[in-house]
């Protein structure tokens, strides 16, 4: 159209809600934080009511940061500490324009419906019971160390731990066996989470330690064999200190337990034939968060890409962790929310169109009305 142009502007979207899970608080802060204050909207932060002296102390540090420099508004950050309670005020205030959510399946269908409820924006990441598929062709090499990292670390208490392997059926028991060797070594250290040397620290809490003996059992009466682990140690340092042994357990077929997620250290391995079986075992959750397969050949690796129905879905890497340059979240119960990534940004602003004329002559309307 002659003497026309169209504009796409940003404004920003207003203030910022963050609801953060026990695990890692101080990235889901701060990832979000930093965009949104970028972007031109303040925070109010509710973290878990598990975790609240994390998110105290990291508001304390941006409020000394704020008083050394100038012009940085007041009221910028903001916590709020409390039960679920104060998340849904925080959730129902039409003033919060977006609510990033970051926790539990069961926590996000509360949160979701609320904010849409009134017509608000909402960022979930939510759970995630993440696969790793090993090939025929996989290198073992590769596989072992990433698998058991991302099973083990963190006390199986990652979004994006490794919670299943789908092993083709010719390496299933070789996997097994090393598996097996690699978590009964030297390597997978339980302890104080502050030791450096340590691998394995406590689970959160006593609720945490009973979900994962159920699952465990559960995995075992549908005929799963407990290849190692699965127990309570360390109680001399307390008894509130819920550390345990990670558990491998070995299954002939993806049982009910298996397709729910269980926030603890708990790594189940069933076998698969075909590729094609692989990918259906590994859809068949309702989260679809993280995914990786090991594989030497790259027609498997972009079949699995393919047609893995996760956020995620890495080759010869494992599954945990978050790559934050890339864009970080899942789908189905994960939510579909996505945090960080080259176009995060846009989630915290107010998208607009503007056309503008700047002609002398009247412009042509639309079938060539005129009004004269």
């Amino acid at each position: 159209r002659p003497s026309h142009v169209m504009h796409e502007n940003w404004h920003p979207l207003g203030p910022i809600g963050v609801i953060s899970a026990f695990n890692f608080p101080v990235a889901v802060w701060s990832w979000n934080f930093a965009l949104a204050t970028v972007c031109g909207g303040p925070v109010v932060w509710k973290p878990s009511e598990k975790t609240p002296l994390t998110a105290l102390a990291c508001q304390a540090i941006f409020s000394e940061a704020s008083r050394a420099l100038e012009d940085i508004p007041a009221n910028l950050s903001e916590v709020v500490i409390g039960a679920a309670s104060v998340g849904q005020q925080l959730t129902d205030d039409a003033r919060i324009a977006l609510v990033s959510a970051t926790g539990s399946t069961r926590m996000g269908g509360a949160v979701g419906p609320r904010v849409a409820q009134r017509f608000g924006k909402c960022l979930l990441e939510l759970g995630g019971n993440n696969a790793v598929i090993v090939s025929d062709r996989a290198d073992l090499e590769l596989a072992i160390p990433a698998i058991v990292f991302g099973a083990v670390g963190t006390a199986g208490q990652r979004c994006t731990t490794t919670r299943r392997v789908i092993a083709h059926r010719s390496v299933v028991d070789q996997l097994c066996d090393r598996l097996k060797s690699a978590y009964d070594g030297a390597a997978v250290r339980i302890g104080d989470p502050r030791d450096a040397a340590t691998l394995i620290g406590p689970l959160i809490d006593k609720s945490a330690f009973d979900a994962m003996q159920a699952a465990v059992a559960n995995a075992q009466r549908d005929g799963g064999t407990l290849l190692t682990g699965g127990t309570r140690t360390h109680e001399e340092l307390g008894d509130d200190a819920w550390y345990v042994r990670p558990a491998l357990i070995r299954l002939d077929r993806q049982v009910d337990i298996v397709r729910q997620e269980t926030f603890a250290p708990i790594l189940y391995v069933v076998p698969y034939d075909t590729l094609g079986e692989a990918l259906e075992l590994h859809n068949s959750v309702r989260q679809g968060l993280s995914s990786a397969i090991f594989t030497t050949d790259l027609r498997e690796a972009e079949f699995f890409k393919a047609r893995s129905d996760c956020g995620i879905a890495n080759v010869n890497i494992g599954t945990s962790g978050a790559e934050i340059g890339g864009a970080f979240g899942g789908e189905k119960e994960t939510g579909g929310g996505r945090e960080s990534g080259s176009d995060a940004w846009k989630a915290y602003m107010r998208r607009q169109t503007s056309t503008t004329y700047w002609g002398i002559e009247k412009p042509d309307l639309a079938q060539g009305i005129r009004f004269e």
